[in-house]
């Protein structure tokens, strides 16, 4: 399965020791599978350190979910005891890792969700009233990397195909802006939720083998626009 890291710089080596501590599920490594939550933290993280945003693609190997030797935790939703999980790990008393897990999946604590987080412990809001909120968040996706035995199950993807998608990715989203009077991010959603998306990233489907132009002229046709 494919999966992204947002960051201000490409990652050639991961390093957990240089990751930030009290994330969502402890200090890792994290990707995600929606690439456009992944565009939206390279861009923040491009902003804070005043460079440009990276993407960089991983193949992460589903073996692990079902290999014995590694010890996993996987939250479906937005649940009570993934809101537990969190505040656990949040909490800055200790930098320490919290959790003897490999890898952890879940959904991810935004900056809407952890204000709200705070007036869950502040008692300014009840636990019940605060997962039922939650049930309308936009699905958000995370995968961390707790541990060095971990990391054999991400490799770095450095395909050709990969550079492919990127210089077919960036046109389009360009070719949306200019001809459809899209903003960035606007363009940008449109064009990962789309079925064409879908089928591009699909190599068998052998849709990337097509011109720029031509990939364009089907998306504009399943989100009936006109060029």
């Amino acid at each position: 399965m494919k999966v992204y890291h947002g960051s201000y710089l490409k990652i050639n080596e991961i390093d957990l020791a240089k990751s930030r501590a009290n994330c969502d599920f402890g200090q890792g490594f994290y990707v995600t599978n929606i690439r456009t939550q992944a565009d939206y933290w390279a861009e923040r993280m491009g902003d804070k350190k005043n460079a440009k945003g990276v993407v960089t693609v991983f193949e992460f190997n589903e073996r692990a979910w079902e290999d014995s030797e590694y010890k996993i935790l996987r939250f479906d939703s937005y649940t009570e005891s993934w809101l537990d999980f969190v505040v656990l790990n949040r909490d800055t008393s200790t930098t320490k890792l919290r959790h003897g897990y490999d890898i952890v999946e879940g959904p991810v604590a935004d900056d809407a969700i952890s204000v709200r987080i705070s007036d869950y412990l502040d008692g300014k809001i009840s636990k019940e009233d605060f997962l039922e909120e939650l049930k309308f968040k936009k699905p958000t996706h995370q995968i961390a990397f707790c541990t060095l035995k971990s990391l054999q199950m991400i490799d770095q993807t450095t395909t050709e195909s990969d550079s492919v998608f990127y210089h077919i990715d960036d046109y389009v989203v360009k070719q949306l802006i200019t001809d459809c009077g899209m903003t960035e991010p606007v363009a940008t959603d449109l064009y990962y939720a789309s079925k064409i998306y879908t089928r591009l990233i699909d190599e068998s489907t052998g849709l990337c083998l097509k011109s720029n132009a031509d990939i364009y002229k089907l998306l504009l046709q399943e989100l009936n626009l006109k060029q």
